[in-house]
């Protein structure tokens, strides 16, 4: 099965997804269409490369493998690409091709937007987080010691090849992840400016035992539900200056608890389900939800097995992190806030009121 999807940001920005369950010549086929004639720099992290390097038709020399893990995603690693690319006679007519999951990607493709002022980008997602979220909508970036994508462009890819294959040898925490990050969408559907009702909520309700079981054709319908939610929000809002902030629902606190653990304890997906147990707690409390949607939200993070968070940190470092995010303007925290069944609206705290909440949930 094949489902193809169109990114339109505007008349210049335009390309198509490809989502799979087909085998690897297809995809090495793919790669040759979209590359011929091209020099191209793959980059790999080490454990896609010792699984996968056999299956793909790409010669060593112009392989770029460095090790797993977000704290990878920083400066060293991004001007070690960038000088493999000017060695190998990388120009603006060649392209730059990221295989693994989204610390490859993030740091890939902000290598490609700012080698000669940008070249072709192609993504290969290779884990169910990064096929749903950072392959697709153009965020590029690298982390700072104690700032995650802090230092980054918005830079959109050539094509976006997700073949769910890759899903097969990911083990179950980082495949939760990607269901994590998944559920998301699931709370903030009718806020996405989609066409029509894609009733992913129920999708997810009704699907559960397949969608862990990881069968493929019902993995290719959640993909493609979750990308048209956030193809219609991206190409309203390429840069995040309105619509697109939806998107970082759960984010704030997830950001914080993975930078305050220092990227080690909790995968990016985890992460996220806790700021969401959070913000479904809070908005509950001061009445932006009733009782029937805030018990509906918990009920479908406890049927796919996520708990809310048992440890405890100091609130006051978790909003040191929280005011030094991205997200944060002026003397405001950005939170993302369910306010109706399957919709979402921002709402800035104040620092004192963010430790506040942090305290009493």
């Amino acid at each position: 099965m094949r489902q193809t999807l169109k990114v339109q940001i505007d008349d210049k920005k335009e390309y198509l997804i490809e989502i799979s369950d087909g085998g690897f010549e297809r995809l090495n086929q793919d790669i040759y269409e979209l590359t011929k004639n091209k020099k191209r720099l793959v980059v790999m992290s080490k454990k896609v490369y010792s699984l996968y390097s056999g299956d793909l038709n790409f010669s060593n020399d112009e392989i770029f493998v460095f090790p797993d893990g977000e704290k990878e995603k920083n400066y060293k690693n991004y001007l070690k690409i960038l000088n493999r690319a000017f060695e190998m006679g990388l120009t603006r007519n060649d392209a730059i091709i990221a295989v693994g999951g989204g610390v490859v990607g993030d740091i890939a493709g902000f290598a490609a937007s700012t080698y000669m002022r940008g070249i072709d980008f192609i993504q290969v997602p290779t884990t169910l987080l990064a096929a749903v979220d950072s392959s697709v909508g153009g965020k590029t970036a690298i982390d700072l010691p104690n700032a995650k994508n802090i230092v980054g462009s918005f830079y959109q890819p050539k094509k976006v090849l997700i073949y769910i294959n890759f899903f097969n040898t990911l083990d179950k925490k980082q495949y939760m992840s990607g269901l994590g990050e998944i559920l998301k969408y699931a709370f903030i559907e009718d806020s996405c400016n989609y066409k029509v009702p894609l009733f992913l909520y129920e999708f997810l309700t009704l699907s559960c035992e397949k969608i862990l079981q990881r069968e493929p054709l019902t993995l290719i319908r959640l993909i493609e539900y979750c990308l048209n939610l956030k193809i219609a929000v991206v190409s309203v809002d390429e840069k995040e200056s309105g619509l697109r902030k939806i998107l970082n629902y759960g984010h704030t606190l997830g950001h914080a608890l993975e930078a305050i653990t220092k990227y080690k304890k909790y995968t990016h997906g985890e992460a996220v389900v806790y700021g969401m147990y959070f913000i479904t707690e809070w908005a509950y409390k001061k009445e932006y939800i009733n009782y029937s949607y805030y018990r509906l939200s918990l009920d479908l993070l406890e049927k796919y097995g996520f708990k809310p968070l048992k440890e405890k940190y100091p609130a006051n470092k978790l909003i040191s992190i929280m005011k030094k995010d991205k997200k944060a303007s002026s003397d405001k925290i950005s939170f993302i806030v369910p306010c109706g069944k399957k919709q979402v609206k921002e709402v800035k705290m104040t620092p004192l009121d963010a430790e506040f909440a942090l305290k009493e949930i």
